[in-house]
């Protein structure tokens, strides 16, 4: 059961653009960031690896009004718990799908955004290795916000304001992990071991809040 839900969110993400979206608008700030800045390519690659981490978070926020709220509407968590699955077990399914859909397509993308920035390839590996420990808990934060803004009016905006000040931490972290070493990427997977564990039971207490 768990494995066909996460099948299914993964196919709708990638039918009904909500994976395609936010990878276009990840290399879109890629595109247009070297002509704000100008075209000093040793301040590009100085900066490169947190405009990427920026432009990551910014995109996991775009699908986030698309995770929960849907299944709410239509009443696929009332179907799954009477068939005996947990909140907690559906909503880990969904941080799963929603990596699976973004996680590894942004990885990719980041490969091009480097040679847009001009990050060496020392530093590309550091961020994909940063991208691979922090993106699951982008996608765990991306859940449980979406499970607590859901069926509110204009979620989306309250979305960006729940969801970037929790991220911080990941966004710090994680681009200090490309000059700050092991250390940092240390603090980054705690963060998302932190996230991960937590996000599920977050998210299945707002989906019960809500049905209340």
């Amino acid at each position: 059961m768990i494995a066909r839900l996460i099948l299914r969110d993964v196919r709708r993400a990638w039918t009904g653009g909500g994976a395609v979206f936010p990878i276009a608008f990840f290399l879109l700030v890629a595109i247009l960031f070297p002509f704000g800045v100008g075209p000093d390519r040793l301040l590009l690659a100085r900066v490169g690896s947190g405009v990427i981490w920026a432009a990551a978070l910014l995109a996991a926020l775009m699908p986030v009004e698309r995770l929960v709220a849907p299944d709410m509407e239509s009443g696929v968590f009332d179907q799954l718990s009477v068939r005996g699955a947990t909140l907690e077990g559906v909503c880990a399914a969904k941080i799963v799908a929603h990596w699976v859909s973004f996680g590894p397509p942004l990885m990719l993308a980041a490969v091009v955004a480097s040679g847009l920035l001009g990050v060496s390839g020392e530093s590309l590996l550091a961020v994909e290795l940063g991208l691979l420990v922090g993106t699951p808990g982008l996608a765990a934060l991306a859940v449980a916000t979406s499970a607590l803004v859901a069926g509110l009016r204009g979620s989306g905006a309250v979305a960006g304001l729940v969801m970037l000040p929790l991220a911080v931490p990941l966004l710090i972290f994680g681009a200090g992990s490309v000059e700050g070493g092991q250390g940092a990427l240390k603090l980054l997977g705690a963060v998302t071991l932190l996230l991960v564990t937590g996000a599920p039971v977050l998210a299945a207490a707002a989906i019960r809040a809500g049905r209340g």
